[in-house]
């Protein structure tokens, strides 16, 4: 069996203070497959993006990692010094940011800024890198991009202005894309235009994507697995069909029941009470539990084990003991 492209086991990942130490990730593993798309999902400050971080080497400077590994295509990241994870960074792996206004600079045109990426990273002449940058917004399917190279970000509509993000993350062909809420901020329309564009691109390279998002639509449109976090933690994972079909955890069944359904009648939608933890909360057992509506004594006093149900489909929620003998249907 082929090693999986992307390996991180037991990742920690912590901010530090004047007076403390604030674990941001705590302990994750999960692997990426060749030419997979895996999406992490959950509330905002679950954890998502300094995952995606810390695999970048891109953490504030108030944060590092403190164990654990990331295993990229046989290298180790995490032993890396800056210089050498400069050259991974744009070659190997590439990131999209979620706000491509502020990840674009607004002094410089996009010609120059998809030039920079390709003289850096590919040791091409200015000529080549702008025909080159031409050739890498068609493939994104910006109009006129003759044109475009000489505009500005702010003369670029949000959607454009994601396409050249999009652009210059494939520029040198990466091996792993990660996209962080790629759709933020823009219309429906756009957003599946740009869901679409990352697929196309995925199947045209045989590319890995890592999508983090908190849309379960968008998961459902796109995923092959996904990775539910909360709260700095791991806790379900499996394949899209049996994520939506049959959640084990009481997290993703709310998830789940946030997203209205476009064929239903009647639009009811159910929250989840109450809000994600902060760093700095000290709670025993589960970290959900205050949230839970299934909240059993031994949630609030021990921390879950990981159960896994079926092949490739794991949880940690303590409801899984409710059953074991028929983990099909613990939750609903």
């Amino acid at each position: 069996m082929p090693k999986p492209l992307l390996d991180i086991k037991n990742l920690m990942t912590q901010f530090t203070l004047k007076k403390s130490v604030l674990p941001a990730v705590k302990g994750i593993s999960f692997t990426v497959e060749q030419g997979e798309t895996v999406c992490i999902v959950g509330e905002s400050g679950c954890g998502k993006s300094i995952t995606a971080l810390s695999v970048m080497g891109l953490l504030p400077k108030n944060a590092s990692i403190a164990s654990g590994s990331i295993d990229f295509n046989g290298t180790e990241l995490t032993k890396l010094s800056n210089e050498e994870m400069r050259k991974i960074r744009g070659n190997n792996i590439s990131m999209i940011f979620q706000e491509p206004m502020t990840a674009l600079n607004p002094v410089f045109s996009v010609g120059f800024q998809l030039r920079e990426v390709l003289i850096n990273h590919m040791n091409i002449s200015k000529r080549e890198a702008h025909k080159r940058g031409i050739q890498l917004l068609k493939q994104v399917e910006i109009s006129s991009p003759e044109k475009r190279m000489h505009q500005f970000p702010h003369e670029l509509s949000g959607g454009m202005r994601q396409r050249v993000m999009i652009a210059m993350a494939l520029a040198c062909n990466p091996d792993l894309l990660i996209a962080d809420e790629p759709t933020t901020a823009l219309d429906v329309t756009i957003q599946a235009q740009i869901l679409e564009l990352i697929q196309d691109l995925k199947e045209k390279f045989n590319m890995s994507v890592v999508l983090i998002t908190h849309d379960m639509g968008v998961v459902a449109q796109v995923a092959d697995r996904v990775i539910v976090m909360y709260a700095g933690e791991i806790i379900e994972e499996g394949d899209v069909e049996s994520i939506f079909n049959n959640p084990q955890h009481p997290y993703t069944e709310g998830l789940l029941q946030s997203v209205p359904h476009v064929d239903a009648e009647t639009v009811t939608l159910e929250p989840i009470p109450g809000s994600l933890p902060n760093l700095n909360d000290k709670i025993t057992g589960c970290a959900f539990h205050p949230r839970c509506k299934y909240v059993m004594e031994k949630c609030k006093k021990e921390k879950p084990s990981r159960f896994t149900m079926i092949p490739h489909h794991k949880t940690t929620c303590w409801l899984q003991e409710v059953n074991r003998d028929d983990p099909k249907k613990v939750i609903n």
